[in-house]
């Protein structure tokens, strides 16, 4: 039987493989050397629709645990899921724009690139282009898109008033999973909303800019862990909004749109504005 130590280096080689592997046509066209290659490109998945990966086809992912402005991906994880970083994206797909992308430095001095905030990750497993066996990886791992209408993550709830929740919105420590937009930015429930009735909005949007409507056109894609049919859209007062389960969705002003502020789970008191999640109850018919 092989021991603990022969089979982490044996995990650690494959990991630093991949990674060798994986940088070797990063920076330049071997057919046209003065053609730049792009680092990141779309491909198309006949299950997950769009999807961002590196120049040669593999697979890009999420970690819903990169809440905030950090990868929180470290040690023994890195082997799993090797980070991926490009100085020059030499982006070339007209459906990506550059403004979307930033490189973050870890906290043992690496660069990581971001895309929307979040940072990019390889799956280790995905030994051949476009595979994507990394798709719902312990419900916390997701393939990077670049039309999520939604996405996961997975935080401390910690209210306006300072004090840590847990999911069921007494004080205390515990992780929980809910819903953003695709840019990681908290998204809420009105307890009072009825099934796809907004209740708070006014008709003239005057307090709007306390807990903004998450409007969106259409809803495109969530993670694979949300069913689709969970999704909808209702028109308020001229604008769209987007609901799940029945619940129309908002941000919170006080959060600032900023990736990892959930300071609504406390306001006026906890479980007025919940989070939402896969966990959700439907809400109730008018």
């Amino acid at each position: 039987m092989k021991s603990k130590t022969s089979i982490l280096i044996a995990v650690t080689a494959i990991a630093c493989a991949f990674l060798t592997s994986c940088s070797k046509d990063d920076n330049k066209d071997n057919n046209n050397p003065e053609k730049p290659v792009a680092k990141v490109q779309v491909t198309t998945d006949a299950t997950l629709g769009k999807v961002l990966t590196d120049s040669a086809g593999r697979t890009l992912y999420f970690y819903t645990k990169d809440a905030g402005d950090t990868s929180t991906c470290t040690g023994g994880c890195l082997a799993a899921w090797p980070l991926f970083y490009s100085a020059d994206l030499a982006l070339t797909d007209t459906s990506l724009h550059a403004s979307d992308f930033a490189t973050i430095v870890r906290g043992d001095g690496s660069k990581q690139t971001t895309y929307k905030g979040w940072p990019l990750y390889y799956y280790v497993k995905d030994t051949l282009p476009k595979l994507t066996l990394g798709e719902k990886v312990g419900n916390v791992w997701y393939v990077a898109k670049p039309d999520y209408s939604v996405m996961l993550v997975n935080a401390q709830l910690v209210g306006l008033d300072g004090v840590n929740y847990t999911s069921t919105y007494t004080a205390g420590n515990e992780i929980t999973q809910y819903l953003t937009d695709a840019w990681g930015r908290t998204l809420y429930a009105f307890s009072p909303d009825k099934f796809k009735k907004n209740t708070f909005t006014s008709a003239d949007f005057s307090n709007n800019a306390t807990w903004p409507v998450y409007e969106s056109d259409a809803f495109k894609f969530a993670p694979s862990l949300l069913a689709k049919t969970d999704f909808d859209t209702i028109h308020v007062s001229g604008h769209v909004q987007l609901t799940y389960k029945g619940w129309p969705l908002y941000y919170f002003g006080a959060d600032a749109m900023t990736r990892g502020k959930n300071k609504g789970v406390s306001v006026p008191r906890p479980g007025v504005w919940p989070i939402v999640n896969n966990n959700s109850t439907t809400a109730p018919q008018p």
